[in-house]
C-alpha cells in the first residue's frame, strides 16, 4: 500500500488521540505509530519530535481552536475583558467536550493536581498571554518591578481559575454540563467583580485629593 504523501499536524493529533482511547496506552514506538496509520515515519518528526509534545501539542490545538472560531465573530471582536474571556471559556469547554473522551482519559487521574502537569504547559504558555493582551484594567502603579509582579499575580490566578474549571467540568454529570456552564458564568464574573478597580481608586483619589488640601492649608 502506497504510504501517504500528505501528512497535516491535525491528522497526526487525530490518530494519536484515536489510538490512546481505542488501546488505553501510548504507541509503543513512532515507527509503529506511523506504520499503522499508513505514513513515513519522518513525516511525523516534521511536525513533533516525542508523543510528550503530541500531548502538549492537543491541548494547544483547543486553545488555538477556540481562538480561531471566536476571532471569526464580529460580536466578540467589540467585545469588553469580561465577555471576551467569558466567549473564550463557553468555546474552550465546546471544544473540550467535543473531545470528552480522549480529556477525560488523560487528566482524570491527575485531576487533583494539574497545575504542574506537562501536557498543559503549552495551553498555560497560550492562556496566559491570551489573558495579558485581554486589557483588564489594573491599578496604574508607575513602578515597573511592583506591575511585573501585579501582571503575573493575574495571569497565574487566571490560570488557576482555568484549572479549577477544568476539574468541575471532568467531574461534572449534568445534561450537557450545565452546571460547568453556571460555574463558569458565577467564577468570572466574580473574578471581575473582585479585579475591579473603580471603588478603590476612589478612595485612592479621594486620598490624594485630601493630602493635597491638607498639605497647602499647612
Amino acid at each position: 500500500m502506497t504510504k501517504k504523501k500528505s501528512v497535516s499536524k491535525n491528522d497526526i493529533l487525530t490518530w494519536y488521540m484515536d489510538y490512546v482511547l481505542e488501546h488505553d496506552a501510548n504507541p509503543k514506538t513512532v515507527f509503529a505509530f506511523a506504520k499503522m496509520n499508513n505514513f513515513e515515519e519522518a513525516k511525523f518528526y516534521e511536525h513533533f519530535a516525542s508523543f510528550e509534545a503530541i500531548e502538549k501539542g492537543i491541548f494547544e490545538s483547543f486553545f488555538t481552536n477556540s481562538i480561531n472560531a471566536l476571532n471569526k465573530s464580529e460580536d466578540y471582536k467589540i467585545f469588553d475583558a469580561r465577555n471576551k474571556l467569558l466567549s473564550f471559556y463557553y468555546t474552550f469547554f465546546e471544544n473540550l467536550t467535543a473531545n470528552r473522551s480522549y480529556v477525560k482519559h488523560v487528566l482524570d487521574k491527575y485531576k487533583t493536581n494539574l497545575k504542574g502537569l506537562k501536557m498543559l504547559s503549552g495551553l498555560k504558555k497560550h492562556f496566559t498571554q491570551y489573558v495579558s493582551e485581554l486589557g483588564i484594567q489594573m491599578l496604574d502603579i508607575k513602578q515597573e518591578q511592583l506591575e511585573k509582579i501585579q501582571d503575573n499575580a493575574l495571569k497565574e490566578s487566571a490560570w488557576l481559575q482555568l484549572l479549577l474549571t477544568m476539574k468541575f467540568w471532568i467531574d461534572d454529570t449534568s445534561v450537557s454540563f450545565e452546571k460547568t456552564d453556571i460555574f463558569i458564568e458565577k467564577s468570572v464574573n466574580t473574578t471581575f467583580d473582585v479585579l475591579d478597580i473603580t471603588p478603590l481608586k476612589s478612595v485612592l483619589d479621594l486620598g490624594k485629593f485630601l493630602f493635597k488640601e491638607k498639605f497647602q492649608m499647612n
